[in-house]
Order: structure tokens, then C-alpha cells, then sequence
């Protein structure tokens, strides 16, 4: 796509093209496909997404360039399908812009009898009524049982094609929001990105994977913050069986005693005593913090309350190991280079990106404050 005075809109000019390996001539077909595109699907407000437009420009050009890379027909069709998955995927979702979601991982395995199925049912049924959407697969076990639990019509689901799992579960079935994928890594993209929480019930290496999946975006700043919280089914006693507690003390501790994780990490994920306490953790992360994201090294915080100057000043005394330089303040609006949410105050600070299990910590801080005059 080109601007008003003819240079070249996004990171490949003209002769970049050239030296990249693809000719000037194909370049500008490409450009002119692409700005026809643009315009057939948005009209006069084309110019409003140009930077869509320019990125959509060099998605195509990559394609083109698979064609000399010597990739053979199996690597081809590992990135068509690929791209076209999630292409479905964010069509599907981005109907359902601003509905706060939770992906729910456990077994396939888990029967209808069990304490695991009764509590993934509930947990749904719960976060439905706070207006949540759930994310899960399409099979069995805790993955009918997290459709269940908030109906068909408050669920995603994303079934994986497997020789044993081929079918979805009768609640999802034939639903416009369920979701077919051929990759793991693609739809586990689409859990993890759409998600504002993610509960855990009880598993095998797939829930194994899709934690730890979590865990380590989370812990390296590679997705947003968000709440993970790990569930299971009560036992005769009415507590929980210790399924996460075992867990929490084979593996977790481990890491921490070996140095392999850092102790604050342990503050990326929680455990429930129950589906209702499971709920409460999720819905008190989003009490005072709202979303953030980073402009530079600047870390953003959109608040739904703003704080107290006293609040504040507390941050900057807990806190200023997580703080570059200067000091966490607040803006009562949007920074310069943010356009989404601008009605909400903001609390930012110059961030490491380092220590997220920090991070977590500050989160909590902020939410547990309470609302004060002069905020």
C-alpha cells in the first residue's frame, strides 16, 4: 500500500523487494492486489486500516517467497493449513469482542460419575452467571462438562482431530462457535490469546501441557497477565481430593528447591478449595485491574478505579524492585500511542520485563486496596 506521496507503506519498499528476492514487477502486482482487497472490503475507510493493509501485503509476499525457499510440499501445506486455521478461528472469536473468556483444561477421560466432572460443571455454571464465556474442547470428560456447565450458547469449542477423539460432544455439536483444528500449537494459540482466566482440572500430559503452555507465556511476558486457577472435585469429605496439592509439591516445589524457577512464580497459578472459591479468585483479578500492555518499556495498566495518591505511594515503596527507572505513577487517561479504552485511568511504570510472578504480586496489591477519597 502506498502513501498520498507515492513512497511505500510498511517495512518492504520497492527495493527492498528487489534485493529480497522478489521482482519489483511482482511487488507492485502485489501491492495492487491487496489495495483492491482493501478497498472491496472496507470501502471509502480503506485508508483508516493501513497498517492491516501493509501487513496483509507482506503475508503475501511471504507466501511467494515459500515458493524459492526450497520447501518442500509437506512444509507447504503444514503453513497453508496453519494460517488458515487461525484465519477461522479470529473470525469466529472476533464476534464475541469484549465478553470476558476462560479456557477450561482437563482430562478426556474424566467420567460423568465423578467429583472432577460434577465440579467442572459448576465452575462453568458459575462463570456463566457472572457473564463469562468458556473456552474448551469439544470432546469428553472436562471438556463436555465445561459446555455443559455454561450451555451451548455461553461456550467455545475447539476440537483437535485425533484418531481416538473425532467427534464433538452433543452440547457443541454443530454449534457456529465450535472450532476444527488439524495443529495443537495453533489451537493451543487460540486458547491462550482469547483468554481473560484459565481453570485447570485434574489430567494427563495434554492438561500437563496446556498448564505449563500457560504458566510459561505468562512467566516470560509473552501473554497478557490473567488468572490461573486449579480445580478439582470434592471427596467424601467434602474437601478437596489433594490432586494439586501433590502436584504443587512433586513438581513445583522441585523446581523452586532446584533454582530452575524463581519463588515468586508460584504466584502465576492458584488452587481452589471449590468451584465457587475457584470463581471468586478469577472474578477478584478483575476487581480493580482491567488490561494492560507495554508501550516500549513502559508497562500500562488500565484500572477500572483509580487509586489514591496515598495508594500509589505504597506501589512505589512494595514495589520498586519491579521498576526500572523513575517511579509507577498514574494517568488519569491514555498514554500517547494507546487508542483502546481511553476512558479508564492508567498506573505504569518503566519494567524490567523480568519477575512476572512480581508482576502477578502488584496486580493482587492493587486489587486488594480499597477504594479511597481523593481517588
Amino acid at each position: 500500500m502506498t502513501n498520498d506521496d507515492g513512497t511505500k507503506h510498511g517495512s518492504h519498499a520497492a527495493d527492498d523487494r528487489e534485493r529480497g528476492g522478489i521482482p519489483a514487477e511482482i511487488g507492485t502486482m502485489i501491492d495492487r492486489l491487496v489495495e483492491a482487497a482493501a478497498r472491496a472490503a472496507h470501502g471509502p475507510d480503506a485508508h483508516r486500516s493501513a497498517r492491516r493493509t501493509a501487513l496483509v501485503e507482506d503475508m503475501v509476499r511471504s507466501a511467494v517467497r515459500v515458493l524459492e525457499d526450497g520447501s518442500d510440499l509437506g512444509q507447504v501445506k503444514v503453513m497453508e493449513r496453519a494460517l488458515r486455521e487461525m484465519r477461522n478461528a479470529y473470525r469466529v472469536f472476533n464476534r464475541y469482542k469484549g465478553v470476558r473468556k476462560i479456557s477450561i483444561f482437563g482430562s478426556a477421560r474424566t467420567p460423568e460419575h465423578h467429583p472432577d466432572y460434577h465440579a467442572a460443571r459448576e465452575f462453568g455454571r458459575l462463570m456463566a452467571a457472572e457473564g463469562w464465556m468458556a473456552i474448551t474442547g469439544a470432546g469428553m470428560g472436562i471438556m463436555k462438562a465445561g459446555h455443559e456447565g455454561p450451555s451451548r450458547e455461553a461456550s467455545f469449542g475447539l476440537s483437535i482431530r485425533l484418531p481416538f477423539e473425532t467427534n464433538a460432544n452433543e452440547i457443541i455439536k454443530g454449534d457456529p462457535k465450535l472450532i476444527d483444528f488439524k495443529y495443537f500449537f495453533t489451537r493451543k494459540l487460540m486458547f491462550v490469546s482469547h483468554s481473560d482466566a484459565v481453570a485447570c482440572f485434574p489430567g494427563g500430559f495434554g492438561t500437563m501441557d496446556e498448564i505449563f503452555e500457560t504458566l510459561t507465556l505468562i512467566q516470560t511476558g509473552k501473554c497478557h497477565p490473567m488468572p490461573v486457577v486449579l480445580v478439582e472435585g470434592a471427596g467424601a469429605d467434602g474437601k478437596a481430593k489433594g490432586y494439586w496439592r501433590r502436584w504443587e509439591a512433586g513438581v513445583v516445589h522441585n523446581l523452586v528447591e532446584a533454582g530452575w524457577i524463581s519463588p515468586e512464580d508460584t504466584s502465576l497459578y492458584e488452587i481452589a478449595d471449590s468451584p465457587a472459591d475457584a470463581v471468586a479468585r478469577v472474578v477478584r483479578f478483575y476487581r480493580r485491574y482491567h488490561s494492560s500492555r507495554y508501550i516500549g518499556d513502559t508497562f500500562v495498566v488500565r484500572v477500572k478505579r483509580a487509586l489514591s495518591k496515598r495508594q500509589v505511594e505504597q506501589l512505589n515503596d512494595e514495589f520498586s524492585h519491579l521498576v526500572k527507572s523513575g517511579t509507577v505513577d498514574q494517568h488519569m487517561g491514555p498514554l500517547e500511542g494507546e487508542d483502546d479504552h481511553v476512558d479508564l485511568p492508567r498506573v505504569a511504570f518503566h519494567h524490567t520485563k523480568r519477575g512476572f510472578g512480581h508482576v502477578r504480586r502488584f496486580i493482587d496489591r492493587m486489587n486488594e486496596m480499597p477504594d479511597e477519597a481523593g481517588a
